[in-house]
């Protein structure tokens, strides 16, 4: 047995940091070993415990036939749905985009229903961003505001926000950065922050938690209708003044405890009128921000359109809705499984309309799917270009050579076929 350790440096695709620094060891033609990736980078790269196979109605056929089928379902829908792209390169997304515009469809993704609404802020230019190498270079008070890190991310603290040592953190985390968390419990972030640096929150108290900072840092007496220690508020409102170079790293529990961003938008003004604050959204799947982006581009929105003789935007357009109302009547999911993720009274109408997944894997909606299409795996299998949560574009390079098309030609050939 030859074991080869590849000279290069490859992009992991487990996550939204699309960490550039990931080593490989190939037998023959095949990854054995993956090294400087995390536990999910790992279990990405590695790639599925079940392949998906190439079906339509539950019989194994050839590509040629499947991408046929797929586009006969997709002509023949009036208001079909494409749903996915999250875990596609960009290069496939666009495809995507494509495909929706010539058949009329809604077109949504995961960020629907999570971090959406703030990355259609950053690009309206209504929230200040940054790098995550500006980051690991200049910030000095970081706050994980309803995001968890350590579990979610797990490079993310060590390669860019806290433990490193940038080039103005030369002192890194022990002398140079202030680490805080505000969440609804003492989560594996918050056990790094400590008890000094953590804030523990009721569930849906966000607003209400930012509206006290604000007055804090307008130097009045910050008030919360929940039981919370004034000094403390303003124990953190000086740190947040004197912050140099600040970043909020927005996770989940802060989204969904939102209704909307206004308070949000108010603490980051407040925050830039008497020191430097940035926001990055804790995205989770690897080219989420990239769908967001390339829709954008496109429409002027970031989820929840449909195509016709003009482009249509709304809540009434998400994938949730148009499930829960039976909007549509056929379904392109690409790399997502909204069989296991949405709620099942929302997801069950999946089933009772075509179908059709593509996905290197095996997933519950695929094998409830008329048609599967097995798609290459990118960043291992395919190349290609991704967007990170800091809205940097990265480019990944194929590893391994494989039969499988990549999930870009096979949304080619299915636009081709229309």
């Amino acid at each position: 047995m030859v074991v080869c350790l590849s000279n290069n440096y490859y992009v992991c695709t487990g996550c939204a940091l699309l960490c550039d620094d990931i080593e490989v060891e190939l037998e023959g033609s095949s990854l054995v070993k993956v090294h400087s990736a995390c536990r999910k980078g790992v279990a990405r790269m590695k790639g599925c415990e079940t392949p998906l196979e190439c079906a339509v109605n539950g019989k194994s056929t050839d590509t040629d036939t499947a991408i046929k089928e797929a586009a006969r379902i997709l002509s023949n829908a009036e208001n079909p749905l494409i749903f996915g792209h999250g875990n596609s390169s960009s290069q496939a997304q666009r495809k995507a985009i494509a495909i929706a515009r010539k058949t009329g469809a809604y077109l949504d993704d995961t960020s629907s229903f999570c971090q959406g609404p703030i990355i259609e802020a950053i690009l309206q230019g209504k929230l200040r961003t940054c790098t995550l190498d500006e980051v690991k270079d200049r910030a000095d008070v970081i706050v994980f505001w309803g995001a968890d890190p350590s579990s979610s991310h797990p490079r993310h603290m060590s390669r860019y926000s806290y433990f490193p040592r940038g080039k103005e953190r030369q002192r890194g985390w022990e002398e140079d950065r202030t680490a805080i968390c505000i969440d609804v419990r003492k989560s594996d972030t918050a056990e790094i922050c400590g008890n000094n640096g953590t804030y523990i929150i009721p569930p849906g108290e966000d607003a209400e938690f930012m509206d006290a900072l604000v007055s804090g840092l307008s130097n009045k007496v910050p008030k919360t209708s929940f039981d919370f220690d004034k000094k403390r508020i303003l124990e953190l409102t000086n740190i947040l003044k004197k912050a140099k170079f600040g970043v909020i790293f927005a996770g989940l529990g802060l989204v969904y405890s939102l209704k909307d961003l206004e308070p949000l938008f108010a603490l980051m003004d407040k925050l830039n009128s008497v020191s430097s604050f940035h926001l990055i959204p804790m995205v989770g799947q690897y080219n989420m921000r990239g769908s967001n982006h390339n829709i954008f581009e496109e429409t002027g929105y970031v989820n929840r359109v449909k195509f016709g003789t003009e482009v249509l935007h709304g809540p009434e357009y998400s994938v949730v809705e148009a499930l829960k109302e039976k909007a549509v009547d056929a379904a392109l999911i690409i790399g997502s499984d909204p069989l296991s993720s949405l709620p099942l009274s929302v997801a069950r109408y999946l089933t009772e309309i075509p179908l059709i997944t593509i996905d290197p894997c095996q997933t519950l909606t695929s094998s409830k799917s008329d048609v599967t299409i097995p798609c290459a795996l990118a960043g291992v299998e395919s190349g290609g270009t991704a967007i990170r949560m800091d809205g940097v574009e990265v480019e990944m390079k194929k590893i391994i050579e494989t039969d499988r098309l990549s999930d870009e030609e096979i949304l080619t050939r299915i636009l081709e076929a229309l």
